[in-house]
């Protein structure tokens, strides 16, 4: 493959919407990580594949001399979503699309990969790392576990995410948390199945699975500190088959997110209790089972405010937010940064956009260019050349 002379905004929206059309969910992105790596060597940069299974990591190094290691981070999974669009790049893969804009994430680092390689006027390296699994199975902690700083040292990392709501020309800096922490739980109440008219002979599942969903709320409500955030929900309520018959078997599950390491570890602690005194007070017996998911991503002050200065001065942005609040949604950015110090910052995709994972979702192409200069104007200014 030969890249041509200029990378133009067509040629990215070209590779955008390529993507877009074949949609690969959590590490099933082999066509994608195949194209990205094509691209990046056909940039002339030294690639390593295969990280995370189908990760791909790219390294760069300036002219201007040593420096430090900056990573630069884009995902570029897609959702198990039926696609709503009647655009001409709509999924070609049924069931699949990207409803989040990781295509849109993919093409911007490429554009800045292909631009800083025909010009590396910095001192320093640069590490593109093309993640899989951002979407609720930790290809950000695989990777870690992978040794991607092993292999990979760097001084900082930087990540980004679209944003609908947010307009185009906007962006958003948080100097702390900026998504939360998620975990998953399912809980299984086991009774005694009965006919609906004689419940005394039986063990009420239901009843007990209502009053469950109802009093767990108390664990935000009133085991919240009130100046902390937390959430809560039950998603899925899975009982019966018949009119007359009251279940043997109830099956909850959903999520719990905040930002607060301790607070999410009491509420864990508090959940389980509460689960098994209402089991305990019906008679039931219960399965709970309660997995921890993404930690908090949570920025580093100097690094976020680094992010802020280069965005204020980009030609095209308009606005650059610092005090929007954290959102509720989580991202494995943050198993990242627990390891290396950077920040997270959101672009805006228009304020008249879908929201992500949506089925009429769709990634702005006019937020591309303002990427790819975001990218490319962090890494210059960073890895500013000290000698002549």
């Amino acid at each position: 493959m030969q890249l041509p002379e200029i990378i133009d905004d067509a040629l990215l929206r070209s590779w955008r919407h390529e993507f877009h059309r074949h949609p690969e969910t959590a590490f099933e992105e082999h066509r994608t990580s195949a194209r990205v790596a094509e691209i990046l060597r056909a940039a002339g940069l030294e690639v390593t594949t295969g990280l995370a299974e189908t990760g791909v990591i790219a390294v760069l190094d300036g002219n201007k001399g040593p420096g430090q290691t900056i990573g630069l981070r884009a995902d570029m999974d897609a959702l198990d979503v039926t696609e709503s669009n009647a655009v001409a790049h709509c999924s070609h893969i049924p069931g699949k699309m990207h409803a989040c804009g990781h295509d849109g994430h993919t093409t911007m680092l490429l554009g800045a990969a292909c631009q800083l390689a025909r010009q590396p006027d910095f001192a320093g390296r640069v590490v593109f790392v093309f993640q899989p699994a951002e979407e609720n199975e930790g290809g950000g902690r695989r990777m870690v576990e992978d040794g991607l700083f092993e292999q990979f040292p760097m001084d900082a990392i930087y990540g980004l995410h679209n944003w609908p709501g947010l307009a185009l020309g906007e962006a958003a800096v948080h100097e702390d948390a900026v998504m939360a922490a998620f975990d998953v739980f399912t809980l299984t109440l086991s009774g005694h199945g009965c006919h609906a008219a004689m419940p005394h002979l039986g063990k009420d599942t239901i009843l007990a699975a209502c009053q469950l969903v109802t009093q767990l709320q108390g664990l935000i409500s009133r085991e919240t500190p009130a100046h902390k955030t937390a959430i809560l929900s039950v998603t899925q309520f899975h009982a019966g088959d018949a009119f007359n018959v009251m279940p043997e078997h109830v099956e909850l599950r959903g999520t719990l997110r905040c930002f607060d390491p301790e607070l999410r570890a009491h509420l864990q602690q508090r959940f389980q209790q509460a689960v098994e005194a209402t089991a305990s007070f019906h008679g039931l017996k219960v399965n709970f089972d309660y997995q921890p998911r993404y930690p908090a991503t949570l920025n580093a002050l100097g690094h976020a405010e680094r992010c802020a200065s280069v965005l204020e001065q980009l030609p095209g942005m308009r606005k650059v937010h610092r005090d929007l609040p954290p959102s509720m949604a989580s991202e494995d950015f943050a198993y990242l940064l627990q390891e290396c110090p950077g920040a997270y910052i959101w672009l805006g995709n228009g304020e008249d956009s879908a929201s992500l994972h949506n089925p009429y979702y769709d990634f702005n192409d006019a937020a591309i260019p303002l990427g790819v200069s975001y990218w490319t104007s962090l890494i210059r200014r960073l890895l500013a050349a000290t000698c002549p």
